[in-house]
């Protein structure tokens, strides 16, 4: 009976691999990935050492995971009693919270191990993205403003990734770093839609609870449109010549594409929308980054 424990419990293992894959929602790492690689490359308009391109890379599936594990730990309750997030991996069964907290542990070490490795500033920036992964899933207990506290929880992945390469600030990522936020709280709030009778009778806030649907469509609209003046502006400063603006106006495209196709009563544009057009978004950025740094 031994034998047979100890060779189960490599399977075990592995079987958990899926379910945390899915916990983290491992695909949306595109989402955040993109701009930290984005702000190292602008930081010098050239490539960094593969060394600290590493460590950056490391540094971000660290924080992502912790984020998301943070989030189903606290969410854990709440997603039991929605219909559409019932079945996430918590409240399926298919994870305990000892499992995620253990998790969470994990990933906090990588994200430490990762900026220890990089210049000193990020060690003693590091607790700003912890402590906003811990404030996001409370705020909505509190603020319709929640889809802003999660852009600016991602939007401080272009400014990691510069301070990353030079060990310094600058305005050129704190602008990129506003231009992420603004597009990241604006496909929150089409997010958001998806619960808008949930959130409305458990008392979750949210700009589309609060303001409702028509209106939390033309608050994403200005949130959209100052993405892509402060994107621009951040590339500018950072002396990126045309070809950025270019991606910049690509991007700018796709943002309208998605704030014309999504339509508050078809869940299937709100899922396109937000899933979709933001991964194309998320690539066609990094994309014309690359291409401009080469171009310089």
């Amino acid at each position: 009976m031994a034998t047979s424990s100890r060779a189960a419990s490599p399977a075990a293992g592995l079987a958990l691999v899926p379910a945390l894959l899915g916990l983290v929602r491992f695909a949306h790492t595109v989402f955040a990935l993109p701009f930290a690689l984005a702000g190292a490359l602008l930081a010098g308009m050239a490539w960094p050492p593969a060394a600290t391109l590493g460590w950056i890379v490391l540094a971000m599936v660290g924080a992502r995971s912790l984020a998301m594990a943070l989030n189903r730990l606290v969410d854990a309750r709440i997603d039991a009693m929605n219909p559409r997030t019932a079945g996430r991996e918590i409240p399926a069964g298919r994870l305990t919270r000892g499992q995620v907290w253990a998790f969470s542990a994990a990933s906090l070490a990588v994200l430490l191990l990762a900026v220890s490795r990089l210049p000193e500033l990020t060690w003693y920036l590091w607790p700003i993205p912890v402590a906003l992964f811990v404030l996001y899933p409370y705020a909505k207990r509190f603020t319709w403003a929640c889809h802003l506290v999660l852009g600016v929880t991602i939007g401080i992945a272009p400014v990691g990734g510069w301070i990353a390469v030079t060990g310094e600030l600058a305005a050129a990522p704190l602008l990129l770093g506003l231009g992420v936020a603004c597009w990241i709280a604006g496909f929150d709030v089409i997010y958001a839609l998806l619960d808008l009778d949930f959130d409305r009778a458990n008392g979750i806030r949210s700009i589309p609870a609060r303001f409702g649907p028509a209106r939390a469509l033309w608050i994403t609209r200005a949130l959209h449109l100052a993405a892509v003046a402060l994107l621009a502006a951040g590339g500018a400063a950072a002396g990126a010549g045309w070809v950025y603006q270019l991606g910049v106006a690509l991007c700018a495209a796709v943002l309208v594409y998605e704030n014309l196709h999504v339509d508050p009563a078809d869940q299937r544009r709100i899922q396109a929308a937000f899933g979709t057009a933001n991964m194309v978004i998320s690539l066609t950025y990094i994309t014309f980054v690359i291409l401009a740094v080469a171009a310089s």
